[in-house]
């Protein structure tokens, strides 16, 4: 595992919003939110739909850190879009990321947004830039 894996969860932002990754295989991610007390709240006490894009883009570029190829770094988000489809209720909630497509330039991921209930809150799309290693 490489080092972006090692420290994901040692991260301060993401300790900050209670995101830890659960599960990395090639080309898929699932991270969770645990939420607490300190989560940032949105409507009717549902998480924020910033925390909820800020996931889904993160597990958009944890899915590209799992099979980069050789010759490449990452380059960072060259597009984000996020449809919500209801509040996100539960204990904690699951970004499942995919890539879907893996191009020289850019890597398009699709990403669900899951609660502790199974039902899908936001869906979302990643296209992450990489260039030619230096």
């Amino acid at each position: 595992m490489n080092e972006f894996f090692r420290t994901f969860d040692e991260d301060p932002f993401h300790q900050y919003l209670g995101l830890k990754l659960v599960e990395a295989m090639p080309d898929f991610v699932r991270l969770r939110l645990e939420k607490t007390a300190t989560t940032p709240a949105g409507i009717g006490g549902s998480v924020n739909g910033g925390v909820l894009a800020t996931m889904i883009d993160m597990a958009g570029v944890a899915a590209v850190f799992t099979n980069i190829r050789e010759g490449s770094q990452p380059a960072g988000t060259a597009d984000l879009n996020v449809t919500y489809l209801r509040q996100a209720q539960g204990q904690w909630l699951d970004a499942e990321a995919r890539v879907i497509k893996r191009g020289r330039q850019l890597c398009t991921i699709e990403v669900r947004v899951i609660n502790d209930g199974q039902v899908l809150c936001a869906i979302g799309r990643v296209l992450y830039a990489l260039k030619a290693a230096v």
